[in-house]
């Protein structure tokens, strides 16, 4: 094998943060209380996991009112985009085709 482990995005490698990476490659945006119930996870571990995607630039949050209550929107930005693609193209070429069946 010749890929190098070390390039693996430890920021993206958490279970939740990739959840959430991988949650967002495909919803474009999310709101925070649907991506709470889609990872099934509590409001103190999604804001924690999402501050440390924000501080990478992986992630913008922005916090808004509509009707009068608070609403939390995550976008994954054009940096996530290309850091997602990286992460997945790696572990794609750690783990190297797949094994073809016995027939």
């Amino acid at each position: 094998m010749s890929f190098d482990y070390r390039i693996i995005d430890d920021v993206i490698h958490s279970r939740v943060r990739l959840a959430i990476m991988s949650y967002l490659a495909t919803a474009r945006e999310a709101e925070f209380v649907a991506l709470k119930k889609a990872l099934k996870v509590s409001d103190g571990n999604l804001s924690t996991h999402l501050k440390k995607l924000e501080e990478k630039n992986y992630v913008t949050v922005s916090k808004n009112f509509v009707d009068n209550k608070p609403q939390t929107k995550i976008k994954m930005s054009a940096e996530g985009e290309t850091a997602f693609k990286a992460y997945v193209e790696g572990l794609a070429a750690m783990i190297g085709p797949a094994p073809e069946e016995n027939k």
